[in-house]
């Protein structure tokens, strides 16, 4: 039983109310001597203008108690407590009936979302900022898809505009095509910086370089065969990341994909009536809404992101028919997102509001000088190898005989950067720092492996007991605690999910290896002469194993079975 969807259906019944703004409202109280589940009533009191002591007072005499233990008004909150046996009787068996389902609902049955994610830039290497996107972007489809919504992972690569005549113009001159296959992206980005240094020279170069795009967008062979050799050889660099963390997409359509259907979209904005020209430019003008002007057409007759980001919008949702559309982006391009959904809602778009930028903050690190290799692109190669080869070196000090250690090394290294990334509130900045990411200790990814490989080892110690649990015997207050938050697990996927924050996933898996940390630091778990008890207990492990692990794939995370 969902007792927390119970509480909200009794007040629900009392109150005009939606039911999941009820449930958002009601809180577990600080002390188990003041109930399971509270219903403050200040929310009650803004709306009908009555003091919320009253409210509460009143709304617990109406209440069907039948339900419940009992139900106790105490201030402003009506306090309900629950038959407690029942609760971790149908808790537990719930969690292990249901196995790897459990969490999962139907709530966005028939619904599409599109998640915009990663989005590298062709040509350029995969940096700490895009790992940031790739694993935000990833958890929030683990989140909707646990919700029943069908989600479309869409991997917008940065593969359009006049860089990449410049760049076909540079690797024409310089280019070393033994050096592009060996290691792609440093020699692409080696003969771009060069062809910057000699174009300060030369201005002719520049003219060259629009050229080259100039016959890129009129399919001039061999510029498009170029561009597409850096666009497969940069898509094959950023696999290999992919690879590592387990990421997939169901489309990689770039920027220039959508080019051709940009004269389209200027044509209705110009039916609209809401295209300006401004110093030379094709504007929408926005200053009615307190925004600057959102540029589509430069003065030098090239499109910019805008005018690309407008046509993928409308193609997706004629493609896709999305019930929501989410770009995940770096905090600071929070701005130019509103810009975009303003015109598509001046554009008559009533779907404009379904479109929803998430935005990250910056990472950053407490030493460099860990990092061999200068640029924070590279130090991304570095922070991976370096979290493998420390965790490496810890199994082979504490348990050298352990099978596949490098298989292992790599998952809780791994596991390690995704937890650190994932931790926080994502506008949030990260600074990372090896030493405490990589640690057993503390709030970190390795701790919950941790716990996770301690719980299994007392599971395979238990060994098979025939005997029926008796739950009644978890009573003490550790165990509950532990019942109680196991419980919770789809009420967290919703709040997660509803907010677009992986974190609170993250934050709720700490508190779940915390509770349990706390209850087998506590009570006795094997060898016990009450069986009864044993096995119940073994059935609490079972089932918290059961949640970390679901929760854990959540934030993309797999569980290691053994450290």
């Amino acid at each position: 039983m969902d007792y927390k969807k119970k509480v909200a259906e009794v007040i629900k019944s009392k109150v005009d109310i939606e039911l999941e703004a009820i449930e958002k409202l009601i809180e577990i109280p600080p002390q188990a001597e003041m109930g399971d589940y509270a219903f403050p009533c200040f929310q009650l009191a803004k709306i009908f203008r009555r003091d919320p002591n009253i409210i509460a007072k009143e709304l617990k005499d109406k209440i069907n108690q039948d339900s419940f233990k009992k139900v106790e008004n105490l201030g402003a909150y009506i306090n309900f407590f629950i038959d407690k046996s029942g609760l971790i009787k149908n808790t537990l068996e719930k969690i292990l009936s249901e196995g790897d389902n459990y969490g999962s609902s139907n709530i966005g049955e028939g619904k599409t979302i599109c998640i915009e994610y990663s989005s590298p830039n062709i040509g350029k290497p995969f940096h700490v900022g895009d790992l940031f996107s790739t694993l935000i972007g990833n958890s929030l489809y683990q989140l909707f898809t646990k919700e029943g919504y069908k989600v479309q992972r869409l991997n917008h690569l940065g593969d359009w505009g006049s860089k990449f005549g410049k760049l076909i113009s540079a690797y024409k001159r310089w280019g070393n095509e033994e050096a592009l296959e060996r290691d792609s992206i440093s020699e692409l980005l080696r003969v771009y910086v060069k062809f910057h240094e000699e174009a300060q020279k030369d201005s002719l170069l520049e003219d060259e370089g629009r050229a080259y795009f100039k016959r890129l967008k009129e399919k001039d062979e061999e510029a498009e065969d170029l561009w597409m050799k850096f666009r497969d050889l940069s898509l094959r660099e950023f696999e290999k990341i992919y690879d590592i963390f387990n990421i997939k997409f169901d489309s990689y359509l770039g920027e220039a994909f959508y080019d051709d259907k940009i004269e389209e979209l200027f044509n209705e904005l110009r039916e609209r009536d809401i295209l300006s020209e401004s110093n030379g430019a094709q504007v929408v003008m926005l200053d009615k809404y307190n925004m600057p002007p959102c540029i589509l057409l430069k003065d030098d007759e090239e499109t910019i992101y805008a005018a690309r980001d407008l046509v993928t919008a409308i193609y997706r949702k004629k493609n896709y028919d999305f019930y929501k559309c989410i770009y995940v982006t770096e905090a600071p391009e929070s701005l130019y997102f509103k810009q975009i959904f303003k015109v598509l809602e001046l554009l008559e778009y009533q779907w404009a509001k379904d479109c929803i930028n998430v935005g990250f903050g910056l990472v950053k690190f407490k030493d460099r000088r860990n990092f061999t290799r200068k640029g924070e692109v590279v130090i991304l190669e570095d922070l991976i190898k370096k979290s493998v080869d420390k965790i490496l070196e810890g199994i082979n000090e504490n348990n050298p005989n352990l099978e596949n250690k490098e298989e292992v090394a790599e998952k809780i290294a791994v596991g390690a950067l995704i937890f650190t990334y994932l931790r926080s509130p994502r506008e949030k900045n990260i600074i990372f720092d090896l030493k405490e990411i990589l640690s057993f200790d503390g709030e970190t990814g390795p701790y919950v492996q941790k716990l996770y490989g301690i719980a299994k080892g007392m599971l395979k110690r238990g060994g098979d007991i025939d005997i029926a649990p008796n739950f009644g015997k978890l009573n003490s207050k550790e165990e509950l605690e532990l019942v109680k938050i196991l419980e919770e697990f789809t009420t967290v996927i919703h709040n997660a999910t509803d907010k677009l924050e992986p974190s609170i996933m993250t934050r709720y898996i700490i508190e779940v290896a915390n509770k349990f940390n706390k209850f087998y630091s506590v009570h006795s778990l094997l060898n016990l002469d009450d069986k009864e008890l044993m096995k119940a207990r073994l059935v609490l492990v079972e089932a918290t194993c059961q949640v970390m692990k679901n929760a854990l794939a959540l934030i993309g995370i797999e569980v290691v079975e053994e450290t």
